[in-house]
């Protein structure tokens, strides 16, 4: 991967030990203000911390390009290139939601995996409660294709996990794929 993946607002770029501090501190705020699952951050770290033999699972910060502040951070994960299918994660502290940055990551990142890595599909998983993430990626062109009915998804909210895909071709519908910067 280059050392960072540029979109109109952000920047994706590897994380560093520096990053952990303020990305933690984004995990706490969202579960006192009641927008994650407490057990959320530990279950995305346990999927983060099972990697895969090929590299393509990314850890990535989310900057901002003015100013280069941390707004986040996402990561590939289930990565298949044979298969040639993966998914991600994000994470937006909460005083940088609705700013559009997450729109942008995630274009960025699905350019990276769709037009340099050569990935078909892209499947993730989002809490069926999650009604900002799920018109996200509505707006992105990913289409429901399940629904997961598990109590260890629910977090006291609703009882299922959102299953979502998007092929290339469709990404390619709602936005070209341009070369990553």
């Amino acid at each position: 991967m280059r050392s960072s993946l540029v979109g109109n607002a952000v920047r994706l770029r590897e994380t560093r030990p520096a990053d952990r501090r303020t990305l933690m501190r984004f995990d706490r705020d969202s579960e006192r203000g009641g927008q994650s699952c407490g057990d959320g951050y530990r279950h995305w770290a346990a999927h983060r911390a099972h990697p895969t033999t090929h590299g393509d699972d990314l850890h990535l910060a989310i900057e901002t390009l003015r100013g280069g502040v941390l707004v986040g951070s996402m990561c590939t994960t289930q990565t298949e290139p044979f298969e040639g299918r993966f998914s991600y994660g994000i994470g937006i502290g909460p005083e940088h939601r609705r700013h559009g940055y997450a729109d942008d990551a995630i274009s960025v990142l699905l350019t990276f995996m769709f037009g340099y890595r050569r990935y078909r599909k892209c499947e993730v998983g989002i809490y069926g409660g999650n009604l900002a993430s799920l018109a996200l990626h509505r707006k992105l062109g990913f289409r429901e294709e399940h629904r997961h009915r598990d109590p260890e998804f629910s977090c006291g909210r609703a009882p299922y996990l959102v299953l979502m895909g998007l092929t290339a071709a469709e990404f390619a519908t709602f936005r070209p794929l341009r070369a990553a910067r």
